[in-house]
């Protein structure tokens, strides 16, 4: 007795033998299966029809979304560029958080925003600037360790208590002077999702970079 041809098996036939349904190819009409869409029976034809449909809706979805994402990113490089224009006109080092403060807070609608540097010479004047606050030596480690900036639960670090309460989201971007790091720029939200740990932080990199390329300019 002749064993049932297992299902691969004839999937496996049919693919190593693509010239069967030209030999054969009254057996399309024929052959009817399920609607994944309805409860009658349709050709393979029009099963090929269907998928082809569905996989063409995934990728007008997937093309939609790649347009929403590219004008996004859009969006954000103007606003890089317009504050960049900002801090580079910035003539001191007050202008330049005043640039830096009405930016974020303005065109990228971050509600909470704190800086902290160290390791820079004090003055009378610089010594009542909230900038120049004292950092816990927690803190100067981690802005030391970050390779990227921080974005996640705003639970258990010092720069919370820099800004307001109710921030359940955070994202620290070290700022650094010939690789060293000497502060660190807090944004925080109160909506838990703004600043996630899998979120993309090449913006807030190129954020962290022009911001100590114009404190380095304006503190020395």
């Amino acid at each position: 007795m002749k064993a049932a041809l297992d299902a691969n098996e004839v999937a496996a036939y049919l693919k190593s033998h693509p010239e069967f349904f030209d030999q054969y190819a009254d057996l399309l009409a024929q052959v009817h299966i399920p609607d994944p869409h309805g409860g009658r029976a349709i050709s393979i034809t029009e099963r090929q029809l269907g998928v082809l449909r569905d996989r063409n809706k995934q990728l007008e979805a997937k093309l939609a979304e790649l347009i929403r994402f590219g004008e996004e990113n859009d969006a954000i490089s103007e606003k890089i560029h317009r504050m960049t224009e900002a801090l580079i006109a910035a003539g001191d080092f007050s202008a330049v958080m005043r640039e830096l403060y009405s930016h974020l807070g303005g065109a990228f609608e971050v509600p909470h925003v704190a800086l902290r540097l160290w390791g820079i010479e004090q003055t009378e004047e610089r010594a009542a600037q909230a900038e120049f606050s004292p950092a816990d030596d927690t803190t100067k480690a981690l802005a030391s360790s970050l390779k990227h900036p921080y974005c996640g639960p705003s639970s258990g670090l010092e720069a919370l208590s820099w800004l307001s309460s109710g921030v359940r989201s955070l994202a620290l971007v070290p700022l650094r002077r010939d690789n060293e790091a000497i502060g660190l720029l807090a944004l925080g939200s109160e909506e838990q999702h703004r600043f996630y740990p899998e979120m993309g932080t090449l913006f807030l990199s190129r954020l962290g970079s022009i911001v100590a390329a114009a404190l380095r300019r304006t503190l020395t």
